[in-house]
């Protein structure tokens, strides 16, 4: 219990702070690590979306769902792409799950979210992660991708 004289606890940065205004850390933090964001996609024009595989990218670690280079990863995967406070709005293959889409629609983190739980572990328990859904796309073959088109990386919980 908060006592009458202590001030209460500052709300959180992500519901304070404008995207542009977070610093490196708090940016990054915001990623829960759900892997959901390296599968490899489609965008299918006639429809004018996104389909996701639940093929991830060879530098996905398949087990903790991060980036295996994270800080080298557009140097060696050349469709890496960066998101950033400036781009985030504009990305429209961003999983609806995803911290960042969701702070730039002004909605607020989901319980399982790390920064919310306290626990790295909660976006993997809850099932919003990709983990044990999906295979490295050093095993599968280039034409066999459209075969692996999944939907649940686009889905809410």
């Amino acid at each position: 219990m908060t006592p009458p004289d202590s001030p209460a606890d500052p709300a959180p940065f992500w519901k304070t702070k404008r995207l542009g205004q977070m610093t490196p850390a708090e940016w990054e933090s915001l990623c829960d690590g759900c892997g959901r964001c390296c599968l490899l996609k489609f965008y299918e024009p006639e429809e004018d979306r996104y389909l996701f595989t639940d093929v991830a990218c060879r530098l996905l670690d398949l087990e903790t769902c991060r980036c295996s280079s994270y800080a080298t990863r557009q140097s060696i995967v050349k469709d890496c792409i960066k998101l950033t406070p400036r781009n985030i709005r504009r990305l429209r293959w961003v999983p609806p799950t995803c911290a960042y889409r969701l702070v730039a629609e002004g909605r607020d983190l989901y319980w399982w979210h790390p920064l919310v739980s306290g626990d790295p572990e909660t976006v993997h328990a809850a099932g919003i992660s990709a983990r044990g859904r999906i295979v490295s796309e050093t095993g599968v073959p280039e034409e066999a991708l459209e075969e692996r088109i999944v939907a649940w990386p686009s889905e809410r919980p």
